[in-house]
């Protein structure tokens, strides 16, 4: 069974919330992994993950919970994924990368500028017998087509599956990083090509997954057998109702369409994976579930961060993102009695 950790995030209020609707809050917290959620129609619902990080959470918390386990696996050439989820404007892209690229701020820093420093970092403290070579690839996944990040004249990059090198990108742009200096300005780059657009939830909200792919090649210099770890970080498109408050219409719609169907079949496997019950894993009935395959499956390592608003207001799309959430934790539950409606 793989293993999979499933986390909430609630982000802070934002003023849109504190205009229309004050500080009405959704959740009271019970503890460090549980908490309750008001919901108008069924009352209250009792929520179990393996952590909860509520408003007053640093980034520097979730990182060192989350994704400092992944990154020291990924440095012994073992394969793990990191996924933010949630709705437009719930904090996905915050909690991956923080106010921006070129935001440095000590305490403000996302993961993925954590886990480029946490790599480099277990690198220089690792075993002296071998040598280490970071690769960096960033794709994003648009209406069922991987874009190259680096290089946008390769807008419709093939899914290919080797005997050596499991799932790769045909033709994806690679690049050599030497340290997280040069790593944030191959970031920026990709960023700022990625595709946004307007919805009523959110100015920019992500129309695309952008996913990132760190390739940690490990050389013996005893014997020169290589070994090599992929740490895959995923900031996916906002799930939508497409019929509630994005007002999504025309081209707009059909890219939440498509968002949504490539997040129903990551649920989908990500349930097959941690029920262990399935014996087949449906990881190509979507573009985004194919490459994700051998960073999912065996005995890689998966982390799901849940980014939720704490607003009454935006209550309804904060239930549909903990339940996603919940379909997937699996662990003994203290007499945590979950209500979750699939």
């Amino acid at each position: 069974m793989a293993s999979v950790t499933v986390c909430a995030r609630f982000r802070p209020f934002s003023s849109k919330e504190k205009k229309d609707h004050g500080d009405s809050v959704c959740i009271r917290s019970l503890d460090t992994d549980s908490f309750v959620f008001k919901d108008v129609k069924q009352g209250d619902l009792t929520f179990c993950f393996d952590r909860v990080f509520y408003q007053h959470s640093s980034q520097d918390d979730v990182y060192q919970f989350l994704a400092l386990p992944i990154v020291r696996d990924a440095i012994n050439a073992i394969n793990g994924t990191i996924i933010t989820y949630g709705q437009p404007g719930a904090g996905k892209t915050y909690s991956m990368e923080g106010p921006s690229m070129s935001e440095c701020d000590g305490q403000k820093k996302g993961i993925l500028l954590r886990v480029v420093n946490g790599l480099f970092n277990c690198i220089t403290f690792a075993n002296d017998r071998s040598k280490y070579i970071v690769k960096l690839s960033m794709v994003e996944i648009y209406m069922e087509k991987v874009r190259d990040l680096f290089d946008l004249s390769k807008d419709n990059l093939q899914i290919r599956e080797g005997k050596t090198q499991g799932i790769f990108l045909s033709g994806a742009t690679e690049i050599c990083i030497m340290d997280a200096a040069e790593a944030l300005q191959k970031l920026s780059v990709g960023v700022a090509n990625r595709a946004v657009g307007e919805t009523q939830m959110n100015m920019a909200s992500s129309r695309s997954h952008c996913v990132y792919i760190f390739s940690v090649l490990q050389e013996s210099t005893n014997d020169g057998r290589v070994k090599t770890g992929k740490l895959v970080l995923v900031d996916l498109a906002g799930s939508e109702k497409v019929k509630e408050k994005t007002c999504a219409e025309g081209r707009v719609l059909e890219e939440a369409k498509t968002i949504n169907k490539s997040l129903f079949a990551l649920s989908n496997v990500i349930n097959a994976l941690t029920n262990g019950k399935m014996n087949h894993i449906p990881y190509r009935d979507s573009k985004l579930t194919r490459i994700l395959q051998d960073a999912l499956g065996g005995n890689s390592r998966t982390a799901v961060l849940c980014c939720c608003s704490p607003s009454s207001l935006n209550a309804s799309e904060s239930l549909s993102t903990l339940r996603f959430g919940a379909r997937h934790v699996y662990r003994p539950v203290k007499s945590c009695n979950s209500i979750i409606q699939k």
